[in-house]
């Protein structure tokens, strides 16, 4: 998407007007978040001891020396989701912003915590339920802020994600402008660089050093596809970029089973840099394949469903169904789950519920009326008097409708 100024000059009086010119869907987004979800299942499945029983290198020796580093698809999220969340607000008010998160990853992750903690309740063998209090915790996706486990083990990066929303939506209750979001990349940035040395707890929480460098280059390829690249922009990208790969022997180390060379790490996250710089750039606007919108819609539900569940099914048929055959047909179930999860659970609980939030909203909206500063002004009086309720301009409202398909890339 690119914005054009059309100005004309009228006996003295300037009249400019920001337009939006449409561009191409960003189909190329879901078939990227779609790659991203297939690593982490792939890393989850093949690298892992999970439900082998022994280490993953045994059971695949070769493959595994490649979906070993398929934990670095949740960078990719990370960055995808800077992106698409700096897409997806811009114009809008922070209760649309609230509703619009809030519609997209509770009604799929409720369900998919509960069928986890089911699955693993009735078959513990590689994980088990310590009691239904941990689980009912989890269904507020605030679990790991209380101390309480995940039920399953993917769900540390939706808190990740979490976090980054409430520090983003500091900028979306102001107005989402260029300014102010190079501005948060900045001091976003400098808590990050902060954060390992001030040894304190609160501001490492927050700073999130090892992914927020993803989540501010997101952004700033953001700024590049609304506007135009800058070297304010780039340099912004390459030091994320350096912040990042200076992360990456870390991840490695944690996400390891033994010592192994952490440049193939970091070639992912540098090829993930330059896609999406050319992402950005309009380089790939080609890629119009639709079927990737439905491709990237199962991207979420996927993530959700794939890590327990699927090694609690390997466990079980390890010793009847080849393991290549196995890891396949258990991928393909998965992506069918993920698709009745999107169609039965996703889709129309999803609108309920937006429904029902925009609702409440409006309602609050109503009933804040300022006393002092009314003057005995009419609610529709007020509201065009302050600037954070009033409705977005008509370039910002059709800014959804452009985006497409791209804005379902952010659940994870």
């Amino acid at each position: 998407m690119r914005f054009a100024r059309r100005g004309q000059l009228d006996g003295g009086r300037t009249a400019v007007r920001q337009q939006s010119v449409p561009a191409p869907r960003l189909y190329v987004l879901d078939g990227l978040r779609l790659l991203a979800a297939l690593m982490v299942v792939a890393f989850h499945y093949t690298a892992l001891r999970g439900g082998w029983g022994r280490p993953a290198r045994e059971v695949f020796p070769h493959l595994e020396t490649v979906t070993r580093y398929g934990w670095t698809g949740v960078e990719v999220f990370f960055l995808i989701s800077g992106f698409v969340i700096c897409m997806s607000t811009w114009g809008r008010r922070l209760g649309d912003f609230v509703v619009s998160r809030a519609c997209r990853i509770y009604p799929a992750y409720w369900v998919a915590v509960l069928l986890t903690a089911g699955v693993v309740a009735l078959w513990p063998q590689v994980r088990s339920v310590k009691n239904w209090d941990v689980v009912l915790t989890n269904l507020t996706m605030l679990q790991q802020g209380m101390g309480v486990w995940d039920v399953d083990g993917v769900y540390w990066t939706l808190f990740a994600e979490l976090k980054f929303y409430v520090l983003f939506a500091i900028v979306v209750a102001t107005g989402v402008t260029y300014r102010k979001c190079v501005l948060f990349c900045g001091l976003w940035t400098a808590a990050a660089v902060i954060a390992p040395s001030a040894h304190i707890k609160l501001l490492d929480i927050w700073a999130m050093p090892l992914f927020s460098p993803y989540f501010v280059a997101g952004i700033a390829f953001y700024l590049m596809h609304r506007f135009k690249p800058t070297a304010l922009l780039w340099g912004i990208v390459g030091m994320s970029l350096l912040l990042a790969l200076h992360g990456v022997p870390k991840r490695v180390a944690d996400n390891a089973d033994g010592v192994v060379p952490s440049w193939p790490a970091t070639l992912i996250v540098v090829v993930a840099f330059v896609l999406m710089a050319l992402i950005a750039n309009g380089a790939l606007n080609w890629v119009q394949w639709r079927w990737l919108a439905t491709a990237g819609a199962l991207t979420y539900p996927l993530y959700l469903l794939h890590q327990y569940i699927g090694m609690t099914i390997i466990y079980g048929l390890r010793d009847r169904v080849p393991a290549p055959l196995l890891v396949g047909a258990l991928m393909v179930v998965m992506l069918g789950a993920a698709w009745l999860l999107h169609r039965c659970v996703e889709q129309p609980f999803g609108k309920r519920l937006r429904t029902a939030l925009r609702n409440g909203i409006e309602e609050m909206r109503r009933e804040s009326v300022v006393p002092d500063g009314g003057r005995g002004r009419t609610p529709a009086a007020l509201r065009d008097s302050l600037p954070l309720l009033k409705e977005p301009r008509l370039y910002d409202q059709a800014e959804p409708d452009r985006v497409g398909a791209a804005t379902k890339a952010d659940g994870a």
